[in-house]
């Protein structure tokens, strides 16, 4: 349950929405965009050096299709909105967020007064803390990610994650920082951004996407994140009840790599992160990524990284 303060900074009925309610009119769209533009633009909403606010979600009224100049993730703190998001009905229910890349579709349904959600209005700049945390070794998952938050991204990501409490309690840590006026919140607000894409990224099961193709990758970026370590491409057509060479095919021309490739993509980069973080052996980590063979090993390693995973040990600093 969202702390009490926070409900109460959202509950009150403003002044828009007074207007709408006294049947003024509907969405005042000076407020929001230049004039005969379907575009929200950041610089009506956010002040002058900021790279992130909040405002509630205006209810009562249709909100039409529109797109926005920044990114936007809404948090539904108490009820229930109805979005059509790039064609797609989605009912974001308590707990739950939804990400809309600066390229994406909205229109809003008219919300009750109990329906309290948050926008965040976010640019692109604030997320490279968030986006650093997730480790500068690529992986499908984090390209995923990036993708979707692109400046000419288009598409959606909706988080199922009302029952996952770390990801909850993320989210109002930053509504409590941007709310109150509490020093550093810059910087405290990009790592908590960052941990909650952390915690995300541990929680795909629980993420919808737009578009078909896009849902079936992510079940493989999953599962090679999953069991990068003795998967098979077999056993993950059999899991997705997909022809196992259109499987193939697929992955091949939706990432530009094979299946084998963003496996071994996957395992070294989890290899380079255990010589970074751990006193594991040399040959200690080659196992625990899946690699039995070791002369194998140190020349992907050294293929992929340009030098030893010794001298990578080294250089990070980690003694061996």
């Amino acid at each position: 349950m969202i702390h009490e303060e926070i409900l109460s900074r959202l509950r009150p009925i403003t002044a828009e929405e007074n207007a709408i309610l006294s049947g003024e009119g509907d969405i005042d769209r000076a407020l929001y965009s230049e004039k005969d533009s379907n575009v929200i633009n950041a610089h009506k909403l956010l002040d002058s050096g900021k790279l992130i606010t909040i405002r509630p979600h205006t209810r009562f009224v249709h909100f039409p299709e529109h797109r926005h100049d920044y990114v936007e993730v809404v948090y539904m703190a108490q009820g229930s909105t109805t979005h059509i998001a790039n064609g797609t009905r989605i009912e974001l229910h308590e707990g739950e967020l939804l990400f809309f890349g600066q390229g994406a579709r909205q229109e809003i349904l008219p919300a009750g007064e109990n329906d309290l959600a948050v926008n965040f209005i976010i640019l692109p700049p604030f997320f490279d803390k968030a986006l650093e945390m997730l480790g500068v070794d690529e992986t499908p998952l984090r390209r995923f990610i990036l993708d979707s938050l692109r400046e000419e991204a288009s598409g959606f990501l909706y988080f199922k994650v009302a029952d996952v409490l770390p990801v909850r309690n993320l989210v109002e840590n930053l509504l409590w920082t941007l709310i109150h006026d509490v020093p550093n919140r810059r910087s405290i607000n990009q790592t908590t951004m960052g941990l909650l894409f952390l915690q995300l990224v541990n929680h795909t099961e629980h993420l919808v996407t737009d578009r078909d193709e896009d849902s079936a990758m992510l079940k493989v970026f999953r599962y090679i994140e999953e069991n990068y370590r003795d998967g098979s491409l077999t056993d993950l057509s059999a899991l997705m009840h997909y022809d196992l060479y259109w499987l193939s095919r697929n992955i091949r021309t939706r990432t530009g790599k094979t299946y084998t490739e963003l496996v071994q993509d996957k395992r070294l980069s989890q290899a380079a992160f255990l010589l970074r973080s751990t006193a594991l052996r040399v040959d200690d980590v080659a196992a625990a990524v899946g690699y039995s063979n070791m002369s194998y090993f140190h020349r992907l390693f050294q293929t992929q990284y340009g030098m030893s995973p010794k001298k990578y040990r080294d250089k990070s600093g980690k003694p061996a």
